[in-house]
């Protein structure tokens, strides 16, 4: 599909609130096919649509991506993402973020998480991470509230 311009620091759009898609039309599937085309081409592990300019309650993932053990792509689409359960255990993980190149920070995030939302065919899913996964859901789901890692350390 087409890489799209990411935003960065200072960028308004990263401090707003996503909205909530209505509608998975081809619009919203290309938006998705976009973003895991950028989100690759900056060797990225996830991204929110606000990201690349999009106000939209979406996010992408792949968190094989960089794992060498792992070398096929497994990506993940998320609409209208909502955290729904979080542990009380706790880890401290050093994130970095497309929007702010070279610039990581140790954030506390919950080990597991279960993240309900909608697929690419309009299936309701429900999902229970840990790990990697659950902090870059949680990172990603940030964006969507207008929240960078910045303001979580």
């Amino acid at each position: 599909m087409a890489i799209r311009q990411l935003r960065f620091k200072g960028d308004e759009i990263l401090t707003k609130k996503a909205r909530k898609i209505e509608v998975i039309d081809e619009k919203i599937k290309t938006l998705a096919q976009d973003m895991l085309d950028t989100m690759y081409a900056n060797d990225g592990i996830g991204l929110a649509a606000c990201q690349v300019g999009m106000l939209k309650a979406m996010i992408t993932y792949d968190i094989m991506y960089v794992d060498e053990k792992h070398p096929k792509k497994q990506p993940v689409v998320m609409i209208n993402p909502k955290i729904t359960d979080r542990s009380k255990a706790m880890v401290v993980v050093e994130e970095g973020c497309l929007s702010f190149p070279n610039v990581f920070e140790n954030v506390k995030r919950h080990e597991k998480i279960t993240v309900e939302y909608t697929d690419l065919e309009g299936k309701r899913k429900v999902k229970n991470v840990k790990g990697m996964e659950a902090v870059v859901i949680q990172h990603e789901t940030d964006h969507l509230e207008g929240i960078v890692f910045l303001d979580r350390k």
